[in-house]
């Protein structure tokens, strides 16, 4: 998205601004934010030290297609990529602003709470729809409860049944969920 040779607007450098600040409330990384803004690395990571009171992560954005094929994180994937769709064919959006208007509307959805990080976050978010886009992931119904979901483009998804018809037995068997369930148990005894 970077324009070479092209003379700055303060009007334009001031939407670049209004669409990182959008992006790191989002939980952007600052790939992400090269990617979709002009502003430069070293003014995106004053505004996300000013913004975040912290240094932006560091690391590799997600590479693989695989985490969007497993159990929480497909339904979560689901959610958003259908929003998504929803709103590129009815709302007039398109690009990013399209991936930060169904990101938002995912977050209100899934009921996010501000001190949880959400199982999708808006890179992943973003990187689901270029995986699409590049024709590596689609969205195909469920032969029981005809929702749209994550599939791999290249398996075979005939009579696909997506994870919320067919559970896997591991699901729900979390560390997360164990404590939870242990830190109900210690409540119930105290109280008893």
């Amino acid at each position: 998205m970077k324009q070479a040779g092209v003379k700055k607007s303060v009007v334009s450098e001031g939407e670049q601004i209004i669409l990182a600040t959008e992006m790191i409330n989002l939980g952007a990384r600052l790939q992400l934010l090269e990617t979709q803004t002009t502003l430069s690395r070293e003014r995106l990571i004053k505004l996300y030290k000013e913004l975040k009171h912290a240094s932006p992560p560091k690391g590799m954005l997600p590479f693989s297609t695989d985490w969007f094929l497993t159990w929480q994180p497909n339904i979560h994937s689901s959610i958003f990529l259908n929003i998504y769709d929803y709103m590129l064919k009815y709302a007039g959006v398109s690009d990013i602003t399209a991936i930060l208007k169904a990101y938002s509307l995912y977050l209100q959805q899934v009921g996010h709470e501000s001190e949880d990080e959400p199982a999708l976050s808006l890179t992943r978010a973003w990187t689901l729809v270029r995986y699409v886009d590049s024709k590596m992931l689609k969205l195909k119904s469920c032969t029981c409860c005809t929702g749209k979901f994550v599939v791999n483009a290249y398996d075979l998804n005939e009579k696909y049944l997506c994870n919320l018809c067919h559970i896997p037995s591991r699901a729900g068997k979390t560390k997360k969920a164990k404590k939870a369930k242990e830190l109900q148990y210690k409540l119930v005894s105290a109280v008893a």
